[in-house]
């Protein structure tokens, strides 16, 4: 295990490739997780090519790339909007057709890839909001990154870890100056508009999402430890939620 890990740190520069995106993985697994990946928390092969088949084409690789790595490690995929298995891909008529790999809880969005992109090595993700199919990434790279950062965030165990709040505007430059900007693009939050764009931020062991405009937005807050949340209150002393 590593001590204080900060995502901002790790992500400087953004995710390059598809490839720097894994290697995050497997260090946010290992030193903010405490458990490293494992050859069995991927997606055997066989499962893979079984889902190929039933869709009539081959997956990008991006996508099987990342099903193969970590597909199985539900504390990373499957906390809040889960990854769905392979079993379960499928193909949204919608528009031109979009392959989708993730679901919103209660089915209320979806993200996925458009079939007109489909043959890309790593293409681009849209995501099902208020508003119709919307862009979220121009990467499905990015979008695995994404996809872990959240669903630990709002882990299952984290009960201890997680908080949320309403940041009032007088604690923005604090959000500011004690935390860095995590170099991932805006992007959009389904649910509405003003709960976007989503942004993130982090210090050693401590990471928190903005979702929102300035005037009016939540950010939820991860610790690596019970402290570690408890300085974020500290630093961010909003109405928490808990």
């Amino acid at each position: 295990m590593l001590n204080d890990p900060d995502v901002s740190v790790e992500l400087r520069g953004g995710v390059q490739t598809r490839f720097h995106a894994w290697h995050f993985v497997r260090w946010f697994a290992d030193a903010w997780m405490d458990r490293p990946l494992r050859a069995e928390d991927g997606c055997p092969e066989e499962e893979l090519a079984a889902a190929e088949a039933d869709l009539g084409f081959g997956l990008p690789a991006a996508l099987r790339e990342g099903y193969g790595l970590f597909g199985r490690r539900d504390d990373l995929t499957r906390q809040q909007d889960p990854l769905v298995r392979p079993t379960g891909l499928y193909v949204d008529e919608a528009l031109n057709g979009v392959l989708i790999f993730r679901r919103e809880n209660q089915d209320c969005a979806y993200w996925g890839i458009p079939l007109d992109e489909i043959e890309q090595e790593d293409p681009p993700v849209v995501v099902e909001s208020s508003e119709g199919w919307i862009p979220f990434f121009d990467r499905m790279s990015s979008a695995w990154v994404e996809l872990v950062l959240s669903e630990s965030l709002f882990g299952a165990d984290a009960e201890d870890l997680y908080n949320a709040c309403e940041l009032p505007d007088a604690l923005m430059p604090n959000l500011r100056t004690r935390y860095a900007r995590v170099d991932l693009p805006d992007h959009p939050m389904w649910a509405s508009r003003d709960d976007s764009p989503v942004r993130w931020y982090a210090a050693p062991g401590r990471l928190v999402r903005r979702d929102g405009i300035e005037d009016q937005s939540w950010i939820h807050a991860c610790g690596r430890t019970p402290a570690d949340l408890e300085t974020i209150r500290t630093e961010l002393p909003g109405p928490w939620v808990r």
